[in-house]
């Protein structure tokens, strides 16, 4: 089988020979969507992407409910976006709502759609996590020599190097890479990481700012700063509460400085943390409306 790219419209008519017969030979994901849909579109462009990336290893065909009426009822679909997976012939999963690229990875993973680069990646992870970041530094040289072409490695590489404090090689790093990775969720988290860490090496420093926060709860500067230092440690839970608290008076501190901040957060926590982001998506939102 050559290496083509498989995006269908699926039809009543071509569904027989597009999904059934092919789902014989590599699985066929479904997305029963609705062009008046947002979430419809993201995941559309996902998978995608997903199919130029792994051209002949899935076959991504995209039904409009409303123009195929008969297929949204065969397949029993209430929400919208719905993804439904066929392999030999018959469902073999079903994901509803949108997915995020992790997730939407994990799902081709089921079906044995993957880049052996990525077990590296994931092992690297657990061991950087694991305060063994030799080893994970380690095995992503070794993934990137067995797979060059996976950007992917390379933005797991500027995370281990924003985690250890050398900016300098996150910012040169990140720096070389596509300019379509660097406007992906995952680069846009990057991004703000880096920033943050450089504004929070000129702070006083989380100890002295907790006192003062402690001390002069209503010190919005010492507030801000702390949850700048915050996010350096990784408690993103922590630093967005005192955004949210800022922001509950000052929703244009900094000339929306702490706006920015919330958002690169959410942004930082979505691919990894969905369930987190949406969390204090939602709060904010509701901050910002009142």
């Amino acid at each position: 089988m050559s290496q083509d790219v498989f995006i269908f419209e699926a039809t009543e008519k071509n569904f027989p020979s597009i999904v059934i017969d092919n789902s014989q030979k590599i699985p066929v994901l479904v997305g029963f969507m609705g062009v008046w849909s947002e979430p419809c579109f993201v995941v559309a462009d996902l998978f995608s992407e997903l199919a130029k990336e792994f051209a002949s290893q899935f076959i991504f065909a995209k039904v409009d409910i409303d123009e195929q009426p008969e297929l949204r009822k065969r397949y029993q679909i209430e929400n919208l976006p719905t993804v439904v997976v066929i392999s030999n012939g018959e469902v073999a999963a079903i994901e509803v709502g949108q997915l995020d690229e992790l997730s939407a990875r994990a799902l081709l993973k089921k079906f044995g759609v993957f880049h052996a680069s990525d077990a590296l990646r994931e092992q690297a992870r657990e061991q950087h996590l694991a305060g063994d970041t030799v080893t994970a530094i380690n095995l992503l040289s070794q993934a990137i020599r067995q797979h060059p072409s996976n950007t992917r490695i390379a933005m797991d590489m500027v995370q281990i190097f924003i985690d250890i404090g050398d900016l300098e090689g996150a910012k040169g790093l990140f720096a070389k890479l596509p300019e379509q990775d660097r406007n992906s969720d995952i680069g846009k988290g990057l991004s703000g990481q880096i920033t943050v860490n450089e504004y929070a090496a000129k702070t006083a420093g989380i100890d002295a700012l907790q006192a003062q926060v402690q001390s002069a709860p209503d010190d919005v500067d010492a507030r801000f700063d702390l949850a700048i230092c915050l996010m350096t440690q990784h408690d993103y839970q922590a630093a967005m509460e005192h955004l949210l608290s800022i922001l509950k008076n000052s929703p244009d501190f900094k000339g929306g400085g702490a706006k920015e901040m919330m958002i690169n957060i959410i942004r930082t926590l979505t691919p990894t943390s969905p369930e987190l982001a949406k969390t204090y998506q939602r709060k904010f939102s509701q901050v910002m409306a009142e």
